[in-house]
């Protein structure tokens, strides 16, 4: 069954600032600060290079940010910037909004019923990083993931995915919370031609 979520009506379409925060993160640490500050630039958010941001930031700036890094570091090496933030968002997640109660129970259940419940729960905030974008999911093995107008990939064009950042974070999620064999892929990319953006996660028992 899919389970449709989109940002609250009537709102400016923002993002969570890990998705600039974790980013410019990974960049200082690898290719460096001078790299980073460059894609900032690039990117044409030079007010982030003496202050990260702290609060929800316009989707925009996010996609702007994501076009920079594909263009100037090339698909491979974007991915792998992208895979270290998004797994270092989800870290953030695990250890500030994603209660210490609600983590033992998820542990302690079957993978089938915690990918349920996780789903259900990371639903229900999906405006704070899919923006203007709709979420929605299947459960089951795999779990489907869908990000239909995904904010991640909307200034680019690439032959194959590029949401490395989304990946990560539900890969990481999924290890910690459902199943620790837990595989994360992109199926589809609308960079690619893709209507949507479609993740499988899967684990092997």
């Amino acid at each position: 069954m899919d389970h449709p979520m989109t940002q609250p009506a009537d709102t400016v379409a923002r993002i969570g600032p890990n998705a600039i925060i974790q980013v410019a993160q990974a960049l200082a640490a690898d290719p460096g600060p001078e790299v980073r500050d460059r894609l900032l630039t690039a990117a044409g958010l030079t007010h982030y290079l003496d202050r990260l941001p702290e609060a929800m930031v316009p989707e925009s700036e996010v996609s702007a940010l994501q076009a920079a890094l594909g263009r100037e570091l090339g698909t491979n090496k974007a991915a792998e910037v992208n895979r270290r933030a998004g797994a270092a968002t989800a870290a953030y997640l695990l250890a500030h909004r994603i209660p210490r109660p609600a983590q033992v129970v998820l542990k302690a259940l079957p993978a089938g019923p915690a990918a349920a419940i996780l789903l259900k729960a990371v639903g229900k905030h999906a405006w704070t990083f899919a923006g203007s974008g709709t979420f929605s999911y299947r459960t089951g093995q795999p779990v489907s993931i869908d990000i239909a107008h995904c904010p991640i990939c909307r200034d680019q064009q690439a032959d194959g995915p590029v949401c490395d950042f989304y990946t990560a974070t539900f890969e990481t999620l999924f290890r910690t919370l459902v199943h620790p064999r837990t595989t994360a892929t992109q199926t589809t990319c609308r960079a690619a031609g893709a209507p949507s953006c479609t993740f499988s996660l899967s684990w092997t028992t």
